[in-house]
């Protein structure tokens, strides 16, 4: 009761605006005109993948408090963002995953946000309310992709620069990925239909890990590399769908790749297990003939932006190897993890998948 009592209170009399001094103004995703300070030294990360953003443009110094997510410690993780920044588990919690923020908790840090920042706004708490009930400005970006969707990645970037005031880095970040982008597409230029074999990947994950039906028909990396993905049916639309079995059969692609996400079912469950288990599957010529590829993690608390990267790398080796012969995939992804989070983390995501990213998958 007595809680319930200093809760309440904190509500009424400590949610008024945290602004003193300078201020400026800022234009959020929801084209919104946000106040902020002038200076901004201390933020909080709100939703799915959000703190990510706060590593790529070396502020995460900034954070002063965590979501529940963060502070977790797993054995299987593939975000290299976490990976690269353990201190994050040391941080106050403020809220659950997915933007659930809980304002009580934080107007009760000790070291009080500035700012909130906040991802993905129809997942969660409502920023609007959230900022109504902790008096602090709440800034919002939509996370987009690096397919059809790049362009709200990138205004994610520099929304959240502004803020921070990391508005080179965040040009940077982009000059990186658009470059990589152009790079895989140059290698791939004017290859003969008869030279790109078809390709499909399982075990794309969806809030939550999935079997080997679950793939993704604007899959990235096989946009950057012009593949003839066979899940790509018409027009190509964002976002994870499941498929048939008898579609995947029908298809028979050349060659599959399988996202590493789906290891997280266990031994006896996901897309690994239902490759070296499931009579249907063992009669594709992919399985049979042992082209089955293990790739990292593509969805995991939001995309992991640097891995697509390195996962189109990799793929490229497998389709076009005489494209990617100067190409070491598992250098290229700490050379990506090096710039985007400051270290290469490639082994010890490998070390939690059992050794089986970019490599071929153990199906006997």
């Amino acid at each position: 009761m007595v809680r319930h009592c200093l809760a309440v209170v904190l509500l009424l009399f400590c949610a008024v605006p945290a602004l003193a001094g300078e201020t400026r103004m800022v234009t959020d995703a929801l084209d919104r005109q946000v106040t902020i300070p002038a200076k901004v030294e201390r933020v909080i990360c709100s939703g799915s993948g959000c703190l990510r953003f706060l590593v790529y443009l070396q502020a995460q110094n900034l954070a002063v408090a965590v979501d529940d997510i963060e502070a977790r410690s797993s054995q299987v993780d593939a975000r290299p963002y976490a990976l690269a920044n353990p201190a994050f588990r040391t941080l106050p919690v403020f809220g659950r995953f997915r933007g659930d923020d809980d304002p009580e908790r934080i107007l009760a840090l000790a070291v009080q946000p500035q700012v909130i920042l906040k991802v993905n706004p129809e997942m969660g708490m409502d920023p609007v309310e959230l900022e109504r009930k902790t008096g602090i400005p709440v800034v919002v970006a939509r996370c987009g992709d690096l397919g059809l969707k790049r362009q709200e990645f990138y205004a994610a970037l520099r929304t959240f620069a502004a803020v921070v005031d990391r508005k080179d880095r965040a040009e940077a970040v982009i000059r990186f990925f658009d470059e990589h982008i152009a790079d895989l597409g140059q290698r791939v230029a004017g290859l003969p239909e008869s030279a790109r074999p078809s390709v499909y990947v399982g075990g794309v994950a969806f809030k939550g890990p999935q079997g080997f039906q679950s793939t993704e028909p604007g899959y990235p990396p096989f946009l950057f590399l012009n593949a003839r993905n066979v899940a790509a049916q018409g027009t190509v639309t964002p976002g994870q769908t499941m498929v048939a079995k008898e579609k995947i059969l029908e298809w028979n692609p050349d060659v599959l790749f399988l996202d590493l996400s789906t290891l997280q079912l266990g031994e006896a469950a996901g897309g690994l297990h239902e490759l070296k288990t499931d009579p249907a599957y063992q009669t594709l010529d992919a399985v049979r003939q042992g082209r089955v590829y293990g790739l990292l993690p593509y969805n995991w608390y939001w995309q992991n932006y640097g891995s697509i990267l390195a996962d189109a790398y990799y793929a490229g080796t497998v389709l076009y190897p005489g494209r990617f012969q100067d190409v070491n995939p598992a250098a290229k992804a700490d050379a990506i993890y090096r710039f985007l989070v400051g270290k290469p983390v490639f082994a010890e995501m490998n070390s939690r998948f059992g050794g089986l990213i970019f490599a071929k998958a153990p199906l006997r």
